[in-house]
């Protein structure tokens, strides 16, 4: 059995602001279920305290002269021992994780996450007196980025795995937090923390880590290119030969049209007809004109560049003109909202908007749409289209990260191999997005023919159990390799 405390900045149902928090609450319980002690350490904010029924206070110690408490409890809905990082001056505020309630950053983020990469290395090597020392540390983006750069100096210390979801975020400060944090001087090199005259703290992981990985494969392939590597390919090149994609899986209780609570009418690959129950109720609900027979596009998704917003609003103008759908819910830029809303406005029978989130809304745009919109310009793993694939709802998307590696498009070949689940844009451009709406819109009146590719989703499995014992090879790899 091996004893593996994962790290992260957020874990759902605790605290969320994107994927990270979906495979920090579900990747745990999935390596449990497999034999495997693991444990969960993440920071004690307020949203996190608040959904605890109950939680002990294991340990006090002081970083950086501010007080913090070890609290341990479970995470909610499962046995997986939780312990939080508990610094009320740093952590106990409004607001979210990383900014506040207007989404500024909080101007001691590095010195909020410094305190937390110390503790969860404390942690780890058993110098708080919980009785417990990992023999793996799996740590998330930048905001643990720190704990492999902290291990390092010990030569009993765990191995280690950094797991890359997004390289767009680095956790970047000026050369003076790296004095202020009194880090070693030897960091301060461009072979450590130091990232063209600035401290970077997911150097710390891509360095020092035993391991590296990413959340799809190709995006472990994309990230050692310079289009894709925000300057840090030719780190991520040289250490090429640790770093492993591993597709992020989905809670398929939590995403199953057959029990999914906030579905009207429940489905399964076998009871099709049903699905089109869901889209009917939706189309009422939200006031858009009730036809079966019109085929509806559905988004849910931050309103940012990445996401595919350019070519989405710059199809809007001739979308209007063709026989379908769009509903959308999500938020982000304000200027991608305010030109939504306002089409929406324009097409009130059409085009339906939501700006905000809403998990039962969410849910219901899953199982009652008949393709989901996710061109992004770059996607490390992606987990929308992978419920839609559960919700038979066929996703159209850029061949990117992730996307490339779910994605079937649904050409002649494709379709008489049985293999096809969606449908791929041949570039990225308004014009190839265009293109492929046209492509599947002609598809789908034929019945057959459509449920073939909605089933063809529908039977993969990318349920967290699958993905667990990936991860559980890496552990027992990496501890091999130690004992050597």
């Amino acid at each position: 059995m091996n004893k593996i405390l994962y790290i992260s900045s957020e874990a759902f149902p605790l605290v969320k602001t994107g994927g990270l928090a979906d495979v920090a609450g579900s990747l745990p319980v999935a390596v449990k279920q497999h034999a495997q002690d693991i444990r969960l350490c993440l920071p004690a904010y307020p949203e996190v305290i608040s959904k605890l029924k109950h939680y002990d206070v294991r340990t006090e110690t002081r970083y950086y002269n501010q007080s913090v408490r070890i609290l341990q409890s479970t995470l909610p809905g499962s046995d997986v021992t939780l312990w939080l990082v508990d610094c009320p001056s740093l952590f106990m505020r409004p607001g979210g994780p990383y900014s506040d309630a207007h989404g500024h950053e909080w101007h001691d983020n590095a010195l909020r996450f410094a305190v937390f990469c110390r503790a969860a290395a404390d942690i780890a090597r058993d110098q708080l007196q919980l009785d417990w020392a990992a023999d793996i540390v799996h740590c998330n983006d930048w905001q643990s980025g720190l704990v492999p750069a902290f291990l390092e100096q010990y030569t009993d210390r765990p191995a280690s795995v950094f797991t890359i979801h997004n390289l767009a975020y680095q956790g970047l400060f000026d050369q003076q937090t790296f004095y202020d944090l009194n880090l070693p001087p030897e960091l301060w090199h461009f072979n450590a923390l130091e990232f063209y005259g600035q401290l970077s703290f997911i150097k710390g992981g891509l360095v020092f880590a035993d391991k590296l990985t990413t959340v799809s494969p190709s995006y472990a392939r994309e990230i050692c290119l310079p289009e894709f590597g925000y300057g840090l390919d030719g780190l991520l090149r040289y250490r090429e030969d640790d770093l492993l994609g591993i597709l992020n899986g989905i809670d398929h209780q939590h995403w199953d049209p057959q029990t999914d609570h906030h579905l009207p009418h429940h489905y399964n690959s076998r009871s099709l007809d049903n699905k089109t129950l869901n889209k009917l109720a939706l189309q009422k609900k939200l006031g858009l004109e009730e036809d079966a027979e019109t085929p509806m596009l559905g988004m849910v998704s931050r309103l940012v560049e990445q996401k595919g917003l350019e070519i989405i609003l710059q199809c809007l103008p001739l979308l209007q003109h063709k026989p379908l759908q769009l509903v959308i819910l999500g938020t982000g830029k304000l200027h991608y909202e305010i030109q939504l809303a306002e089409f929406a406005q324009q097409h009130p029978h059409k085009v339906s908007v939501t700006i905000g989130y809403n998990e039962a809304l969410a849910h219901q745009i899953e199982a009652a749409s008949d393709l989901y919109l996710m061109p992004s310009s770059f996607e490390p793993c992606g987990l929308n289209q992978l419920y839609s694939l559960r919700y038979g709802t066929l996703p159209i998307v850029n061949a990117v990260g992730g996307l490339a590696d779910t994605v079937v498009h649904a050409s002649e070949q494709n379709r008489k191999r049985k293999t096809a689940n969606g449908f791929v844009l041949q570039n990225y451009s308004s014009a190839a997005l265009l293109d492929t709406i046209d492509q599947a819109c002609a598809l789908f009146p034929q019945k057959k023919l459509w449920q073939q590719l909605q089933i063809n989703g529908m039977k993969c499995d990318h349920s967290w159990d699958n993905r667990a014992q990936h991860y559980i090879t890496l552990y027992d790899s990496l501890l091999c390799e130690k004992r050597v």
